[in-house]
């Protein structure tokens, strides 16, 4: 069976990762990626950059499917103004899942999202559109995480646990079963976190609980 052609937006740190999740998954053939002006022509892990952002267009003229590759810590802005255009303009956004990973049949991962190697997404867990789930993080059962949102390496996001759109949860936190946490919220690295969040809340030292 012949692998599908995918262009990848973003040329940094975070494209390593997400290259090495795609060969290892098998189903794409990325032809190339879409970097910064200064990037162009330059080499991430044995793919060229073939062209900047004023190429996106072109590209879906010769590609069908694209995935976006640049990470998200302080803002989602950027990766969701990308994935609406990209949607906007016809791309297929294929949800990658790592080999290495397991997600539950009885889970969902949306469209555009990223499952990286070791993770782990239990049953009745929904993950929205253009989605991280970074390596070894855990999603349990009934959590929901919208769309735009970035769950980092090693994080614990307890059962029913709900994360509404474009928040982040930092490497090694761990969130409490049956947390609330709002739109565009920030949970630093290494927290333990048991209570709920409004939108834009940014709970980055702990607590005394």
């Amino acid at each position: 069976m012949s692998r599908q052609e995918l262009i990848l937006i973003g040329a940094g740190g975070h494209a390593m990762a997400c290259i090495d999740a795609i060969e290892q998954q098998g189903t794409y053939s990325i032809v190339g990626l879409i970097g910064l002006d200064e990037e162009m022509h330059t080499v991430c892990c044995g793919y060229r950059v073939v062209g900047t952002d004023k190429k996106i267009s072109e590209m879906r003229q010769l590609y069908a499917n694209a995935h976006i590759a640049i990470g998200q810590i302080k803002t989602a802005v950027l990766r969701k103004t990308l994935y609406e255009k990209l949607v906007k303009i016809g791309f297929n956004m294929p949800v990658i899942v790592s080999p290495f990973s397991y997600v539950s049949k009885h889970a969902n991962i949306g469209a555009g999202s990223i499952v990286m190697h070791g993770a782990i997404v239990n049953a009745g867990a929904q993950i929205g559109e253009n989605c991280i789930v970074n390596s070894r993080a855990l999603i349990e059962h009934d959590c929901s995480v919208a769309n735009h949102c970035h769950i980092a390496t090693g994080v614990i996001i307890n059962g029913g646990v709900t994360i509404k759109e474009r928040s982040f949860i930092g490497s090694g936190s761990v969130v409490k079963q049956g947390v609330n946490i709002g739109v565009g919220c920030l949970v630093g690295m290494g927290l333990s976190l048991h209570h709920d969040l409004v939108d834009s809340d940014r709970f980055v030292k702990a607590q005394a609980i």
